[in-house]
């Protein structure tokens, strides 16, 4: 087994810290990758500090990896030594269900497992990309196309699919009006990637302090939630809003803002349950609807397509001894827009 430096939590209330971890041996059909960078996605904030409640540690979060392969498998066909390749938020499926067959591996009718937190089918717990390398089968390894730098890449494995799926399954295209709530993280992609594809963007947050930044990034419009009239404005006005935001919001009055037949769909997943009125929903068959990530398949297309209109996310680079400072930056929405970190600095 391969022995490699990370950074890792040791508890719910512990700074994480350096360590070294063991990667297991080297399968068939599996790749080993020298991770180049890996994003930091708020995910990793809530699991380092078990705000889901089912942390077990210790834990290296990060699945958002970028990295060049550096060995494969005597039977890997898709991947070869020097290859641009990505991994993001799971490294398994049953491949056997029929969500699995569809594509979909994650909702894995027996549990995709995760990048990191996980356990795979060799009963060790997975760790994630803040690390030098990593070991992943072929079929969950992605290729990073030329047109996108790596460390711009990174964020694309969770953030730029976590935005990508919802667009893609709800139609976002000419002739429909997107909303965005919050130009984080996810948000920045979510509006990136939805004025990529036609729609008429408009850019929902707290205040106007990003505006700049929305408009550059393709936004059409931009709105402050904490006007009152900003809702009385736009009500009845969008086919699609994404919530990006991992915070308890007022649901009721942003599917007031939705069209006949739109729809609020939740990709932010805050720790405390949202609460709404059915009567927000049936008066204009509106609808509240939650996405995870993209399966294999649907990630690859993610990255080909933020290749051919070249589309990377907003980074801060940073060395792995920052990763505590930018923590709490994230959770003071102090970032534009995802802080990915230099494996480099690991070694």
């Amino acid at each position: 087994m391969l022995t490699v430096n990370a950074y890792a939590a040791g508890s719910a209330t512990a700074p994480l810290g350096p360590t070294t971890i063991e990667r297991r041996d080297l399968g068939p059909r599996d790749v080993l990758i020298e991770i180049k960078f890996c994003g930091i996605c708020h995910s990793d904030i809530h699991n380092a500090r078990n705000e889901w409640g089912s942390a077990n540690y210790p834990i290296v979060p990060g699945h958002e990896i970028a990295g060049i392969v550096a060995r494969v498998g005597s039977e890997v066909t898709r991947h070869a030594v020097g290859d641009r390749v990505g991994v993001g938020c799971l490294v398994d499926s049953c491949r056997e269900c029929a969500n699995c067959l569809k594509g979909e591996e994650q909702h894995c009718l027996k549990g995709f497992t995760g990048t990191y937190g996980g356990v795979g089918k060799d009963g060790q717990r997975t760790q994630g990309g803040y690390s030098t390398h990593i070991v992943v089968a072929e079929d969950f390894v992605l290729r990073i196309p030329e047109g996108i730098a790596l460390d711009a890449a990174a964020p694309l494995l969770c953030a730029g699919i976590t935005t990508y799926a919802p667009l893609r399954h709800w139609g976002a295209g000419p002739g429909k009006k997107v909303a965005v709530i919050g130009l984080g993280g996810l948000g920045h992609m979510a509006v990136k990637l939805a004025h990529a594809m036609g729609a008429e963007v408009t850019v929902l947050s707290q205040s106007l302090k990003k505006k700049e930044d929305g408009l550059r990034l393709g936004a059409d419009h931009y709105f402050a939630t904490s006007d009152a009239e900003t809702f009385k404005k736009l009500a009845g006005t969008f086919d699609l809003i994404v919530n990006t935001v991992s915070a308890k919001i007022d649901l009721d009055a942003y599917l007031s803002l939705l069209a006949l037949d739109g729809a609020l769909v939740n990709v932010g997943a805050p720790p405390e349950p949202l609460s709404v009125n059915v009567f927000s929903l049936i008066m204009t068959r509106r609808s509240f609807a939650g996405s995870l990530i993209g399966g294999i398949r649907q990630t690859q297309e993610m990255l080909d397509f933020c290749a051919r209109h070249h589309i990377g996310s907003d980074i801060e680079v940073i060395p792995a001894g920052r990763i505590n400072e930018a923590y709490e930056r994230v959770l003071a929405s102090d970032v534009r827009y995802r802080f990915v970190i230099d494996a480099a600095t690991l070694k």
